[in-house]
């Protein structure tokens, strides 16, 4: 059985999946679709494709990316926390001050070697 503190996430999920679902249904029932040449016609960004999709990318694309994954996802591990604060008491909040004071050495550490630099 769920515990009723999760009631509120997983009614929000439940809707918006459910308004997801219904407006994509919408979209395709509404929708005109009168498909041409120049509707189906290759592109990129905007206009023509010049060059081959395998083209090497700048490896501080993948290093931003990565980067803001790592980030992202660390910051998602508060909103559990926050959920059971009460619960977790003191030692909770030391625990989560280590981690955060963790991810923000690593974040000055990745600013300070110029990896969120974009020349």
């Amino acid at each position: 059985m769920v515990s009723m503190n999760y009631f509120p996430i997983i009614f929000f999920l439940i809707l918006a999946f459910i308004m997801g679902a219904v407006l994509i249904i919408a979209g395709r029932l509404i929708a005109v679709y009168r498909p041409d040449a120049e509707k189906n016609s290759l592109y990129e960004c905007g206009f023509e494709a010049f060059d081959d999709a395998r083209i090497k990318f700048d490896i501080r694309y993948y290093l931003i990316a990565i980067i803001f994954i790592l980030f992202d996802l660390e910051i998602a591990f508060l909103f559990p926390w926050a959920l059971v604060f009460r619960h977790l008491g003191i030692y909770g909040f030391y625990i989560m001050s280590v981690f955060l004071t963790i991810l923000i050495a690593g974040f000055i550490y990745i600013w300070k070697k110029g990896a969120l630099e974009w020349e």
